[in-house]
């Protein structure tokens, strides 16, 4: 099932933690792949300082002040795509970043997009557990892009779906790769997980 519209229009705390055990899909030409979203992160409004909305809104942020149940999509350090799930009431910018998945469908497809990286050039294989390992790992192996900025999750080609998969225990543990915002604990992980990216709790 895809997870209607009203799942994300609640608070982002909830959302970021009901969102474990959930199924990231990307449907596009080259074929369908997914994963079991295994690790998140929740920014939330205007005061968070590591939230995108903190300098307030901008053309590059509108969709967190948007209507939750959208991608928001962007380019972090010119390098990857980061895909967010908004969140909350239209006007309350929030959103749950989507950090790690473990494959499930599309896995040669998965394994044909990351070794197609520049720096992966002349470097091993990336192992199975490790294809969606982290935010800009995880939409390269997916497809995903800045095309899918402002998507509507509850359908077209990009959704999040609730196939009843019993994932387990839910970690809560301080965000990373941030430098502001560090002391709020909301990065939500399955436990132990070998694809959580970075530290396990």
């Amino acid at each position: 099932m895809i997870l209607p519209v009203d799942f994300y229009a609640r608070a982002t705390l909830d959302v970021a933690r009901d969102l474990i055990g959930k199924v990231l899909v990307h449907r596009t030409a080259q074929g369908t792949a997914s994963g079991l979203i295994v690790e998140v992160e929740a920014y939330i409004g205007e005061d968070d300082p590591a939230c995108h909305a903190a300098a307030g809104r901008t053309d590059r942020n509108a969709p967190l002040y948007g209507p939750p149940g959208r991608a928001y999509v962007y380019l972090n350090y010119g390098l990857h795509d980061m895909m967010n799930a908004v969140t909350e009431d239209e006007g309350h910018p929030s959103a749950v970043l989507i950090r790690a998945l473990a494959p499930l469908e599309g896995l040669p497809l998965m394994r044909r997009r990351r070794s197609r990286a520049p720096w992966r050039k002349g470097k091993p294989a990336v192992a199975d557990p490790d294809l969606c390992k982290g935010p800009g790992n995880l939409t390269r192996a997916l497809g995903i892009t800045l095309a899918d900025n402002r998507r509507s999750l509850a359908r077209g080609p990009l959704t999040i779906q609730d196939r009843g998969i019993a994932a387990g225990a839910v970690a809560w543990d301080t965000r990373i790769g941030i430098r502001v915002g560090t002391e709020h604990p909301w990065r939500a992980t399955l436990a132990g997980h070998r694809s959580v990216s970075g530290r396990r709790p």
